[in-house]
């Protein structure tokens, strides 16, 4: 009796192993690039920026100008906006969906250490309430980053410009 379990066993493990065909194909070839890698370089930093504002930007930047809802083949310039409660980013595009440049604003978002530590050794004691960020970008220019932010030290209130590797502008 123990045999033939032990044989109904080794027949039920190996048939199964034995029955599987594999078949080949042959797939065709796929080309994939990046259409904005100038744009996501250009605006990236050394610094990580915040997530509300690398979000948007991968989303302009993936954005499939070609099949959405917006394409005509008449036209060659395109101006799609893109919104979040923090920021908007307005992206204006050629015909074959490549950013040709873009206008970017978010408020009160995450500042990158570098501009915290020029702010605070420049004005100790001051708090920072409020800041905007802009970002302009331009196929040929590259992107410029600016950050306005509002201090207040008590009763006191001043607005500065800095750039985003902490240099007042």
């Amino acid at each position: 009796m123990k045999r033939f379990i032990l044989g109904l066993m080794c027949i039920g493990l190996t048939s199964p192993a034995l029955a599987q065909i594999v078949k080949t194909e042959e797939l065709s070839e796929v080309t994939v690039y990046a259409t904005n890698y100038k744009y996501l370089n250009s605006v990236a930093s050394d610094e990580p920026a915040a997530v509300p504002v690398e979000m948007l930007e991968r989303k302009v930047a993936a954005f499939d100008l070609e099949n959405s809802e917006y394409y005509v083949d008449e036209y060659d310039y395109y101006q799609i906006r893109f919104y979040i409660p923090e920021g908007k980013i307005l992206a204006a595009y050629d015909k074959d969906g490549r950013i040709i440049r873009t206008i970017e604003r978010f408020s009160d978002i995450a500042l990158p250490n570098s501009v915290k530590a020029a702010v605070l050794d420049r004005f100790p004691g001051w708090e920072i309430t409020k800041d905007l960020y802009r970002v302009n970008y331009h196929e040929d220019k590259g992107a410029v980053k600016t950050y306005k932010l509002t201090l207040e030290n008590g009763d006191k209130k001043i607005r500065v410009k800095v750039d985003d590797k902490g240099n007042f502008l």
